[in-house]
């Protein structure tokens, strides 16, 4: 994953957008190894909970924003998804979708096309083909509308500590309303809308410490007591980056997210990123700790990072 360390991890402390312009020619989206723990946990997900990763606004047509993605996974990815304008074709699963019709042209990897083809046969029709996407790309993804600013559709099925269908039909600000410390994002919500609803590309990048080792972290599926019983230097490092690829014919973007979690003691594993870690955690407020779920281990997590500077 590609995710920026030293850009990302600094203090003090703030929440604001940290959007950075993408160069041309910079990928987005990361195609999936068959049975990879994205996909792994993407297919559980989408099996048994799609309802809740699978979100649209009455009355939204996905359209071109979904073909857009779509040309944009087959241009950077030839080896990984074929496009054709149509027919959206994940070339490692053999798994073809098309008008909403599921067509298994081989076996995929790992004997994955059969699994592959009864999950995106339990979704709607008009899903198949972002639920072939899903699985194919280690991204979530959303829909930012730019003349509404509201998100009207989403495909999230690797949340971080947060539930999309309280999300899908509201506005970017409204979005961003429970986040701790929030007044940069929020009193620039506007102006950040035109922003990556525009022609050009950007990336930010998002991250913090827990104790949930999956990577699907949807609040009604984690044990928020989960700290109380887990040494801190058994945490979680758990990361984001995320992207907005432009559909500027329709004022829109899709926004991509690619999480990742590993093991606190592997991601921090130099004394440079120890004491940036300590020094951001450091100088969190009260609000962030909380909304984050630090504030029972932050003494702890500190004396740790401050033992391996």
């Amino acid at each position: 994953m590609s995710f920026d360390f030293d850009t990302a991890v600094s203090a003090p402390f703030r929440m604001q957008p940290g959007l950075r312009r993408l160069p041309a020619g910079a990928l987005q989206l990361t195609p999936l190894a068959p049975g990879s723990r994205h996909q792994r946990e993407k297919l559980a997900v989408l099996s048994a909970y799609a309802h809740q990763a699978l979100l649209a606004s009455d009355g939204f047509d996905p359209t071109p924003a979904l073909h857009t993605l779509c040309s944009q996974a087959a241009a950077e990815h030839p080896d990984a998804f074929a496009w054709d304008g149509r027919c959206g074709h994940a070339l490692r699963l053999g798994t073809a979708v098309e008008a909403g019709q599921i067509e298994q042209l081989a076996a995929g990897s790992f004997g994955l096309g059969d699994e592959v083809a009864r999950c995106l046969k339990g979704l709607p029709a008009a899903w198949r083909l972002t639920g072939l996407l899903s699985l194919a790309f280690a991204e979530d993804f959303a829909i930012v509308d730019g003349d509404s600013g509201h998100i009207p559709w989403l495909a999230v099925a690797l949340p971080s500590h947060w539930a999309p269908e309280t999300k899908v039909g509201r506005h970017f600000a409204e979005v961003h309303a429970p986040v701790a410390d929030n007044t940069l994002i929020v009193g620039a919500s506007q102006a950040l809308t035109r922003m990556v609803t525009g022609p050009d590309r950007w990336e930010r990048f998002v991250w913090t410490v827990t104790a949930h080792p999956r990577l699907h972290a949807h609040p009604q599926h984690v044990d928020e007591q989960r700290w109380a019983a887990l040494p801190v230097e058994r945490g979680w490092w758990r990361s984001e980056r995320q992207t907005f690829i432009p559909v500027p014919q329709q004022r829109q973007a899709v926004f991509t997210i690619l999480v990742d979690v590993e093991p606190l003691a592997s991601a921090i594993h130099t004394p440079q990123r120890s004491a940036r870690l300590h020094d951001a955690i450091a100088s969190m407020s009260p609000a962030v700790l909380a909304y984050r779920g630090l504030t029972p281990v932050r003494d702890d997590l500190l004396r740790w990072l401050a033992a391996r500077r």
